[in-house]
Parts: C-alpha cells; sequence; structure tokens
C-alpha cells in the first residue's frame, strides 16, 4: 500500500532572516548557516547582533541554522544590513532555502571516503545562482555527507552520501536513490535533482514544504534526471542520536572541541567565546559547536566554565526542548527551565532515555528516531514513550 501523502492546507512559511515570525517574545529570525560553517567573525557578528537587536542569545537548530529571538518590529532592515557586510546573505531571494547539512568536521574527522567541505559553497553559490530555486519551501533540506552517515538519514529532500573514493550516492527523500555519480559530478546532480524538485512541485500545483509530500515525488523527481548508472538503492546509515561532544582527534594530529550548547541556546558571551578560539566553526545539527584546528584540548575548561558541555557522558546529551514560555503563546509551561531543573536536580523523568520536553502537543522541535516525549499539560507533563 502506498503511504499517504500528507496534506499541507497552507504553504510553508518558516522564518528567514529578512522575512520574520511573529512570536510572543518579539520578531522570530533564522539565519541559515549553510554546512553549519562559520568564520569566527561571522560567529561575532551573529552574537553583536542577538545583543543589539534581539534578547541577547543565539539559538541552534537542527538544520545547523541560527535564530534570534526578540527583535523588535521592522529589525528585519538592520539585521540584514549586518548579515550581508558578513557574508552571511548572499542573497536576499534565497536565503530562506539555503538548508545545508554536511557532515561534522569532514575532512579533518576519522572515517570519511571524502571531504565534503567544497561541496557546500559549490551546491550554495549554485542554487542561489537560479531564480527559479528561490521558490523552494523554506523546509527544503539538502544534506552532504562523506560516507560516516552522520547527516545522510536526517530526512533531507536532496542528499549526496559517499560510498567509497569514487562513487557518491544520490538520495532523495531520505532514501538511497539508486543513482551513482563520480565525486566531481556530485554537485551537478543534486542541483539537478534540487531543480526536479522545483519542477515536480509546480506541476502539481502543490504547496509541499517536502519532496515526500508530493504525489509519487521520488518516483517523478527521479524521472526528470538526466540518465545515470544505478544500482539497486541500499538503506541509508541510521544518524547517531547525538553528534560527537568534547575533544577529537583530527587526522592531522590537531584537535576539535565539540561543545554542547545545553537546549541550544547559545550567550552573546559563550558565542564570541567560540568565535576566539579559530578562525571557522562548525553548527551541528545536535546544537553543538565544533572548534577545529587546535593544537590541543587545553581550551575545554574555558569552555566548561562558560557553561558550555564537553562531557560525553552529561545528561544534556539526552534532552531537547521547543521555546516554551514566554516564547511560544501555545506553550502551557516555560519548559526550557522546567527541563534545565530537572537536569540539575538529576531528576528527569525519562532517566537515561532521549528525551524531548514540549509545551504542548505541537511537540516542535522534536528530533528524529526514539524519542521520550515530555509534554506539558495544563495539570502538569505527560511522559509517553514510543
Amino acid at each position: 500500500m502506498t503511504p499517504a501523502v500528507p496534506t499541507r492546507e497552507r504553504a510553508d512559511a518558516c522564518p528567514g532572516a529578512l522575512q520574520t515570525h511573529a512570536a510572543a517574545d518579539g520578531e522570530l529570525a533564522r539565519v541559515r548557516v549553510p554546512g553549519g560553517i562559520l568564520a569566527g567573525h561571522q560567529l561575532g557578528v551573529l552574537a553583536q547582533a542577538a545583543r543589539d537587536l534581539g534578547d541577547g542569545a543565539l539559538e541552534l537548530t537542527s538544520r545547523g541554522n541560527v535564530q534570534l529571538r526578540g527583535l523588535a518590529a521592522g529589525a528585519q532592515t538592520a539585521l540584514g544590513d549586518r548579515l550581508a557586510a558578513a557574508g552571511l546573505l548572499p542573497s536576499a531571494t534565497h536565503e530562506r532555502v539555503r538548508n545545508v547539512l554536511a557532515s561534522t568536521l569532514s575532512g579533518r574527522a576519522t572515517g570519511g571516503h571524502l571531504d565534503v567541505r567544497p561541496w557546500v559553497p559549490l551546491f550554495d553559490q549554485d542554487l542561489c545562482a537560479e531564480p527559479g530555486l528561490a521558490a523552494l519551501p523554506g523546509r527544503f533540506l539538502a544534506t552532504l555527507d562523506d560516507g560516516r552517515g552522520d547527516v545522510a538519514g536526517l530526512g533531507g529532500d536532496v542528499g549526496l552520501l559517499a560510498l567509497d573514493p569514487d562513487a557518491v550516492a544520490l538520495t532523495l527523500g531520505g532514501a538511497d536513490s539508486g543513482i551513482r555519480v563520480a565525486p566531481h559530478e556530485a554537485v551537478r546532480l543534486a542541483l539537478a535533482a534540487t531543480r526536479a524538485f522545483a519542477a515536480e512541485r509546480a506541476t502539481q500545483g502543490s504547496t509541499a514544504w517536502r519532496l515526500t509530500d508530493l504525489e509519487d515525488g521520488v518516483a517523478r523527481v527521479t524521472a526528470r534526471l538526466p540518465e545515470h548508472p544505478r544500482s539497486a538503492p541500499q538503506p541509508l546509515p541510521s544518524p547517531p542520536s547525538g553528534g560527537p561532544v568534547g575533544p577529537v582527534e583530527q587526522t592531522d594530529g590537531r584537535t576539535a572541541l565539540v561543545a554542547l550548547v545545553p537546549l541550544g541556546r547559545l550567550a552573546a558571551d559563550q558565542a564570541d567565546l567560540l568565535a576566539g578560539l579559530a578562525p571557522e566553526v562548525q553548527l551541528t545539527p545536535w546544537r553543538s559547536i565544533a572548534v577545529p584546528d587546535l593544537p590541543d584540548a587545553s581550551a575545554a575548561s574555558v569552555l566548561t566554565t562558560a557553561g558550555l558541555v564537553l562531557d560525553p557522558l552529561s545528561p544534556w546529551r539526552q534532552v531537547s526542548a521547543c521555546a516554551g514560555l514566554p516564547g511560544c503563546a501555545k506553550s502551557l509551561a516555560d519548559v526550557r527551565a522546567d527541563a534545565a531543573a530537572a537536569v540539575a536536580s538529576a531528576a528527569l523523568p525519562a532517566g537515561g532515555d532521549r528525551q524531548h520536553w514540549a509545551g504542548c502537543e505541537r511537540r516542535c522541535g522534536r528530533p528524529r528516531g526514539s524519542v521520550v516525549d515530555v509534554v506539558a499539560t495544563p495539570t502538569g507533563y505527560r511522559v509517553e514513550r514510543s
């Protein structure tokens, strides 16, 4: 039986840096960061914008992007000017569709077949160069995986997965399409698949948010692609329930520090501290920040003192939460404060299980995979084990 296609009765309205969302605590802006890769000075610009225009903190998202909350009405213009000057807004028309996940520490950590870092700017530049792709939904997601499987299974609409140093698989709708290509052709194929998604969406007159929302989406998008060698589709690697935390030894002998940000809320001062450690950082889908190319792990104590988490056994690794009160008017509780109190008192309701705290039944921000839901109700929290 063919699975039912979700019905989207409204067009996607994901916020961007210029098209913000009116939240209970002010306007919310989402800044796309392809591949999660930020120069240190760019992270500093975001931190200062949070101080001057927002509530003083940055929120890290599960797509390696950044949100600013508490913006005043009309602050989009000032924010846009700052982002453009820092190279974080290369296209005002395409800024909401630049959702690109890339393997964490690719080219630096062991286990990958290819370094996918060069793919990120190539894909992003070509995406922004095509006027028609500005009409993609804001939830469109591309995944660029070096073969370790850390992002390929995160449900990308279009993706690349290195199978070995000479072969790359195209993924569509979070599954292997069977199409194979050489690494130097991979970005071109991913862009062709992105165009095919946009074209099929237009043909169907659809407001689909994701490729799998289209009628026979994967099959019809595949049919629009040029001929390429094919193999039997293989199951994608299961993504890890959480990325690395703490020191990571790089292949060149240097050290990367991966700092988990509790509940994804990064204070501006913490951002400045991270920005000053290295020329480049990488945001991850697990709301952590990787700081690469350090001579050793000595900076770990400084980050820990600043409130970031570098202990792989920390209970913070298992806890995520929606915005809750006061940011969301639909929430029934200040879930972030309640989750933090539970961590501090070692009283997490789901023990050692991965859990997501939600202020209402919508369960916004819930991670993929097996998760225990801690849902606010008018009389307290309800714990649901899937």
